[in-house]
């Protein structure tokens, strides 16, 4: 952050109190308080977009001419339950990417970029998890970290398998397709950026797909939020192709790596994160990639 803008900006406001959060500073002031954040990039011209979009809901810009600075109006967070805030974000997540969306026309190295990636992706992760598997099977006294390990290694490689399965055959069916949904995405979504109905912090926005603003979300709070119901409301709003809904399971089964670092509690405790989010995320994905044959005879059991 341009210190010397910062500085004139104090000078010009005056502020009674200016408050740390982040990476940003809050001024207060008797005309109202402003915030202080880093010019990362043209947030006026992303702005006029969204209103040219009918999509409004962000802090407004108080002034953008300040050399590595922007100043934006302070917008209070609002003392609503977490689930409450989840659902508002998620359905103005949704009018963002309803409002947005376009076709691009496109060649077969798009999607063969997006499984190429997915695929080097798991096969890491899947080396990374067998090189702490073995050495934790020729320990002749297995710590409780490496027994945790040794007892669930079949679930996280399970989950692995399962997404190169459905990687294999997402591209079977889109390798040949011409089109790809674009949007504008947030691409930072977490509850901390939600307040007062209005979404924070857009220095990461792009043009992407909105597969990538659901992941992200997902990633930031699958253990506090039943997201069933939030994916099943943003899909009401927004409707997403078959296509695009496995692309978002294939990328959320892919298990995240933890580190074997610190006390043996803190890393019982990074594994035990790891197999909590697996079984998360096939609870999640579970009603969607069960077969006719399956809902009819769980149906008939009710």
């Amino acid at each position: 952050m341009n210190r010397k803008s910062v500085e004139m900006i104090k000078e010009a406001y005056r502020p009674l109190k200016v408050t740390m959060k982040g990476n940003v500073e809050i001024l207060q002031t008797t005309s109202g308080n402003v915030v202080i954040k880093e010019k990362k990039n043209n947030i006026r011209e992303l702005y006029d977009y969204l209103n040219s979009r009918s999509f409004n809901a962000f802090p407004p810009l108080v002034d953008d001419s300040k050399e590595g600075v922007n100043i934006f109006s302070y917008v209070k967070d609002s003392n609503a339950p977490k689930e409450q805030k989840a659902m508002d974000l998620i359905k103005l997540t949704a009018l963002l990417h309803q409002k947005t969306t376009y076709y691009k026309d496109v060649t077969s190295d798009e999607y063969k970029k997006i499984y190429e990636t997915l695929k080097d992706q798991i096969t890491y992760y899947r080396y990374f998890f067998e090189e702490i598997y073995n050495e934790s099977f020729h320990s002749v006294y297995p710590s409780p970290s490496e027994y945790l390990l040794l007892t669930n290694i079949s679930k996280i490689l399970a989950a692995l398998n399962f997404s190169e399965q459905k990687l294999e055959e997402w591209y079977e069916k889109v390798h040949e397709l011409t089109r790809y949904r674009i949007c504008q995405i947030h691409n930072h979504l977490c509850l901390e950026h939600m307040h007062d109905n209005c979404l924070l912090s857009w220095e990461k926005s792009k043009k992407d797909s909105p597969v990538l603003d659901l992941v992200n979300f997902y990633k930031n709070c699958y253990f506090d939020l039943n997201f069933s119901v939030l994916l099943e409301e943003y899909l009401r709003l927004c409707p997403w192709s078959e296509e695009e809904k496995n692309l978002f399971f294939i990328t959320i089964s892919i298990p995240p790596k933890f580190e074997l670092k610190g006390s043996e509690f803190t890393k019982v405790k990074n594994i035990r994160v790891t197999l909590d989010y697996i079984y998360k995320t096939e609870n999640l994905i579970r009603p969607y990639n069960t077969t006719e044959q399956e809902k009819q005879q769980r149906n008939f059991n009710q």
